[in-house]
């Protein structure tokens, strides 16, 4: 009893010394420690968190490259930040077959010729397969299901050696839910969160079983930070060779709060926590499948997603929007200590962060609140960031991509100012090409506005659902379109008004620079054929290319058209 008081009173005096420490030091690596025993990390998840009393939902917030099959032929990968790292998806393509999860089911088809497209097998789950990886002929499901003892996440591993009979080989279970995953070369990284609890004064840690063999974390094992939350979360990284099945997975776990966006590089892992108006860093290196939790620390503002960090020749760089006092905006350059070395503070007062892109030495940042600045921020100096010029046109991007070195593709919406307010009314869906090779003039070359107000598109929050290809010409995105119908409103149309949907599918573009107009419109595909727009089946959510056919998958079924004059060539059906 004595002992479990002094811990407490060490607990106490730590959280009332936070404040005093923020007041003198304004960027701090944080201490990186592990719990001594389990009263301990009972005692500090008790005082720092709380129980609200049931499960609640944990979700993800969430460059096309052209490779080459086995057989020569040239097909669109899944649009991935970092080159060499691979993201997990519901649709994947190797070239000649695809993987798609439908439902409750992952479909393995023949997908090239399309002609001789056809469905080989459909793998059933008894929860929810989320998102896949494949590797040559291996195919790695991530699935969800829940138990009396709360969520469990199964990582499934098929050998796809006869692709109409998949045969599984590696099984891993995880206690909590799948955040994300990542895989170089044969190599996987998944992370699961598992909320900590103490419940009738006990606490469940995380357990890990592979192949039926089951392994409960420790106490000792768990990595923490100084810092109290108001929820805290067991954040494994779980790692495996996907091709070596008798290779055992290693795995970290690290107390976290709950509200947490990922980056991975080649060398590293960041887990960036967003903590108040803060955000905390957690660094592990990774190596041929090794972990090993290297440093923490801590910025001001909140991070937006994965694509406002990066780590480029040995620091990495972070945009944050901080809300303390009021809307301010910062870009952050730190060492791989964590240690803040270089920063630019209170960019566009009053507005917010939509968006930000890292290319090299360059930071591209969009922010907004009554019109679009997009900003060129210079960090070949990681000491000394500077901005180096600045856009201002009115809507904003939510997705920025490069078209090449020297211009830059946005995604997001077109606005209206408000008369009567410091604000704007967005509009339809705005694809806008930035020409950024005069970096203190950036100028906007061209744009092209899809439907009215209450035009959507997953683009905006899912950057996977973006194909492009410079070389082809080539970009299709995803969009559910709205339009006003104007004669139902003699008064006039308010830019706050909300049109109607009339129609989902895919817009086929092509980009050109040397073109009057930039952004042309080819075509459109859509799955829906019987007028039934509200049934989210048919909403087509990804699309990709193999050789001179365009693929388009919805939930319900794969459409192959001609790249040439985006004929149609066949139609599979994925519900039979």
């Amino acid at each position: 009893m004595r002992v479990d008081l002094i811990v407490v009173s060490i607990i106490i005096v730590m959280t009332c010394a936070i404040p005093l420490m923020r007041s003198d030091v304004e960027y701090r690596p944080e201490t990186l420690s592990k719990f001594g025993s389990y009263e301990e990390l009972k005692t500090f998840i008790s005082w720092g968190g709380y129980y609200s009393g049931s499960y609640f939902s944990l979700l993800p917030r969430s460059s096309s490259a052209q490779l080459k099959s086995m057989n020569g032929l040239e097909y669109s990968a899944t649009n991935v930040q970092v080159q060499g790292v691979d993201e997990a998806d519901v649709v994947k393509t190797d070239g000649e077959y695809a993987y798609l999860v439908s439902g409750q089911n992952v479909i393995v088809a023949k997908a090239y010729p399309a002609e001789e497209a056809k469905v080989l097998s459909k793998i059933a789950f008894n929860g929810t397969p989320n998102q896949i990886f494949v590797n040559n002929d291996r195919l790695v499901v991530f699935c969800q299901d829940y138990s009396q003892s709360g969520p469990q996440t199964h990582i499934i591993v098929y050998d796809l050696s006869d692709r109409q009979d998949p045969m599984i080989v590696r099984s891993i279970d995880a206690d909590g839910y799948y955040f994300s995953s990542r895989m170089a070369g044969e190599y996987i990284y998944a992370i699961i969160q598992k909320p900590a609890w103490v419940i009738d004064d006990q606490l469940t840690l995380p357990a890990i079983s592979s192949n039926g063999e089951c392994y409960e974390v420790s106490a000792s094992e768990v990595y923490h930070t100084s810092i109290d939350d108001y929820s805290y979360f067991f954040s494994t990284i779980v790692s495996f060779n996907v091709q070596t099945d008798e290779q055992e997975p290693v795995h970290e776990t690290i107390l976290t709060g709950g509200s947490t966006e990922l980056y991975v590089s080649m060398q590293n892992i960041y887990l960036a926590v967003i903590h108040g108006d803060e955000t905390i860093l957690h660094r592990i290196q990774i190596n041929d499948g090794v972990i090993q939790h290297a440093n923490d620390g801590l910025v001001p503002g909140n991070v937006l997603n994965q694509f406002s960090m990066d780590e480029n020749k040995g620091y990495f760089r972070i945009a944050t929007t901080s809300r303390a006092n009021s809307l301010l905006n910062n870009l952050y350059v730190l060492n791989m200590k964590l240690e803040v070395v270089g920063k630019i503070e209170g960019i566009a007062p009053g507005e917010s962060i939509h968006s930000a892109r890292f290319m090299g030495d360059t930071c591209y940042l969009v922010t907004f609140k009554k019109i679009d600045p997009f900003f060129v921020i210079d960090i070949s100096n990681p000491y000394e960031p500077k901005i180096l010029g600045e856009l201002k046109i009115p809507g904003y991007s939510d997705y920025l991509h490069p078209y090449d070195e020297n211009h830059i593709i946005g995604v997001g919406k077109e606005t209206v100012e408000a008369e009567g307010g410091n604000f704007a009314w967005y509009q339809g869906l705005k694809i806008a090409l930035f020409d950024v090779s005069t970096v203190s003039k950036p100028e906007q070359l061209g744009k092209y506005e899809i439907g009215d107000r209450g035009t959507d598109s997953p683009i905006l929050q899912d950057h996977k659902a973006f194909l492009f290809d410079k070389q082809k010409n080539l970009l299709v995105i995803p969009a559910s379109i709205a339009e006003i119908n104007e004669s139902r409103d003699p008064r006039g149309i308010l830019p706050n008004t909300y049109g109607e949907l009339v129609w989902q599918g895919a817009c086929v573009f092509a980009i050109s620079l040397d073109s009057e107009e930039k952004i042309m419109l080819r075509g459109t595909i859509s799955h829906i054929e019987d007028g039934n727009l509200y049934n989210n089946s048919n909403y087509i959510v990804r699309a990709f290319y193999i050789e001179d056919v365009l693929y388009t998958i919805s939930e319900s079924s794969m459409k192959m058209n001609s790249l040439v004059d985006l004929t149609e060539i066949k139609e599979l059906s994925l519900n039979g």
